[in-house]
């Protein structure tokens, strides 16, 4: 069952601001390295700015940076907050 609160990077606009809550089941490589970088259950994340076709997303969390493609970050579980 999936929470109506529940998105995804590319559901986003410029300004959002959601929390992690999880990763799904069947998370990656790629997973592991966003929980490396402190993507981790609780953190919360603010959408910065989009490249001038959507795609990367720079989000800003936790004093960090960064830059992701929604299609390879679909194995983030959001909320919005």
């Amino acid at each position: 069952m999936t929470d109506h609160n529940e998105v995804t990077l590319a559901d986003l606009k410029k300004g959002d601001r959601v929390r992690v809550v999880g990763y799904h089941q069947k998370s990656d490589s790629y997973a592991q390295r966003l929980r490396s970088l402190g993507l981790i259950p609780g953190t919360q994340v603010l959408v910065k700015r989009f490249a001038p076709l959507g795609d990367p997303i720079e989000i800003h969390f936790r004093g960090s940076r960064l830059t992701l493609r929604p299609a390879e970050a679909h194995c983030l579980i959001l909320e919005r907050i």
